[in-house]
């Protein structure tokens, strides 16, 4: 699973990588500990074939969902291999698909009463890119919308399994074009063993809500490291 994750990159670095439309500069502040349900950076395609970068609440609602937000299910992350089949995210699967800029994501090892947060970046130190997918939600009550998204996991490769089971689907760039234009799963693999590293981090981390300086340094020397 990917239950944290940060970005922290610049609008300069996000646009470069995903040739994002307009090109007007964003003020994008760095975020060290996302929790599920906090809104996050998205890349999407238009259907001018354009894409574009926005922000969506990390927890999918489909679109035909009639009960109350509080109401939905865990879907911060999606399985790969259920994703087709679930009917929360197969019509997402279908039209749907984005990425997510990650600059590393957590996980935990250890005891449940002394749980150890690891931090997973790219040895490049360049962002990760997730595979998601996206929906837009209307309450039938107040007719808000909502713009949500969610992550796709798939087994862990060597690297990650002395830390988890599960992984984020780490999209490499030659396909991230395809992802946005066609639900092809084969291209949901995990990723290669090479390129990923880990550095324990705060285990103030542990709380959804911190939001302190310490943990914030821990992740940078990761990524510069």
């Amino acid at each position: 699973m990917c239950g944290r994750f940060t970005q922290f990159y610049t609008w300069a670095e996000i646009h470069a990588m995903y040739s994002i439309v307009p090109a007007t500069p964003r003020n994008l502040q760095p975020r060290y500990n996302i929790t599920p349900t906090s809104q996050v950076g998205v890349i999407t395609k238009s259907e001018d074939g354009a894409n574009h970068y926005s922000e969506k609440r990390w927890w999918l609602v489909p679109g035909w969902w009639s009960k109350t937000l509080k109401d939905v299910p865990a879907t911060f992350n999606a399985r790969k291999e259920d994703i087709s089949g679930k009917p929360m995210f197969r019509n997402a699967l279908k039209k749907r698909r984005c990425l997510i800029p990650c600059s590393g994501f957590f996980e935990w090892t250890g005891p449940k009463t002394d749980r150890q947060p690891w931090f997973i970046s790219a040895k490049d130190g360049r962002p990760l890119t997730f595979a998601g997918l996206h929906e837009t939600w209307k309450d039938r009550v107040t007719d808000e919308l909502v713009e949500s998204c969610t992550i796709i996991t798939a087994a862990a490769n060597e690297f990650m399994k002395p830390i988890h089971d599960r992984m984020p689907v780490i999209l490499q760039p030659e396909d991230w074009a395809e992802w946005l234009q066609e639900p092809n799963e084969e291209l949901l693999r995990s990723a290669p063993e090479d390129t990923l590293q880990a550095w324990p981090v705060s285990k103030n981390v542990n709380k959804n809500d911190y939001r302190g300086t310490d943990t914030a340094v821990a992740v940078e020397i990761v990524a510069t490291a």
